[in-house]
């Protein structure tokens, strides 16, 4: 009942005590069972398992297709919501589905499907004409199809272009084995960056904000943002008013262009971190003019001095605790 009144929005529920009763029934199923009938697949799949975090688990996972298709027919829609809203990793395959040898990607692919069905991963088959928002999101090319994106459920990314069928199952199991490195969403690193802002991309953005030796504070932005533009020349400002110091810099990252990296927490735009040389990191949580933000570097920021203070102390209580 717990999990009946915590999906009833999405399913309907039912219960007998003759399975005879239902739709592809059996009187001599073997009792008490689950059963969830679907429109799809194997059209009905049972589950045993009471417990409440397993039941749920179960439902997600046999709703949707094995391999749910991504193009513009309106059917699939709510098969598409419920595969990008889980918490699962993600297999992606892009094709262009009006040319090339599209039924032997879509054998293959649902062959893979099945071989990996214990694994927590779901699939989906997309045509690239109707998958315009998924290749910006994701920072793909369509000169890269066809091709396979792997999401894991801590958002890293794995990525093989101009992918042939037989050699989907393969890389899979390289993915599952650990042995894929992650790609990474980046323009590219700019060739001048000599504006009192630096831009920053997720390729350079670890060498500019934590190994540069300098404080920096940078802003993760949405070019659509206006709270961004109207802070866009405030920061220009600060820049310049500091352009003098040579231990600061003010960086921005167009966070819908570049993957954020994990150190920060950006849950909106714009959002700002202040990192010292040191490693330490905070929110800028305070005035939007230009003065309270060059205030705020100044009062924070640290010096070389500082910087090796720190560094020495820490290693004073390495020594310590190594004896």
């Amino acid at each position: 009942m717990e999990v009946a009144e915590k999906l009833r929005s999405d399913y309907d529920f039912g219960h007998t005590l003759h399975a005879n009763h239902l739709p592809r029934g059996d009187a001599a199923v073997e009792r008490p069972l689950i059963r969830l009938f679907k429109p799809f697949d194997e059209l009905v799949v049972d589950s045993k398992n009471f417990d409440v975090s397993a039941l749920e688990k179960f439902i997600d996972a046999s709703s949707t297709p094995k391999v749910v298709t991504f193009d513009k027919n309106p059917d699939n829609h709510p098969y598409l919501l419920k595969f990008f809203q889980s918490s699962a990793a993600k297999a992606m395959l892009f094709l262009n589905f009006s040319t090339g040898p599209f039924e032997s990607f879509k054998s293959v692919y649902h062959g893979a499907a099945e071989e990996f069905k214990d694994k927590e991963i779901k699939f989906l088959i997309g045509d690239i004409e109707a998958s315009q928002g998924a290749f910006q999101y994701f920072g793909l090319k369509e000169d890269q199809v066809p091709l396979i994106l792997i999401q894991d459920g801590d958002s890293k990314k794995f990525l093989k272009a101009q992918v042939e069928p037989d050699q989907i199952v393969s890389w899979l199991k390289e993915y599952f084995d650990g042995k894929l490195s992650p790609f990474r969403k980046s323009e590219p690193i700019p060739e001048v960056n000599d504006e009192p802002v630096k831009v920053v991309v997720a390729d350079n953005v670890h060498d500019v904000v934590f190994k540069s030796g300098k404080n920096v504070l940078v802003e993760f932005y949405a070019p659509w943002c206006g709270h961004c533009k109207k802070l866009a020349p405030i920061l220009d400002e600060a820049a310049t008013t500091l352009k003098s110091e040579e231990d600061v810099v003010i960086a921005k990252m167009d966070a819908t262009a570049n993957d954020v990296p994990s150190e920060f927490d950006v849950q909106g735009y714009p959002t700002l971190y202040f990192v010292t040389p040191s490693g330490k990191m905070v929110p800028y949580d305070g005035g939007r003019t230009a003065d309270e933000i060059v205030d705020f570097i100044k009062k924070n920021k640290e010096t070389a001095g500082q910087v090796t203070e720190k560094a020495e102390s820490a290693s004073t209580e390495s020594v310590k605790d190594e004896l």
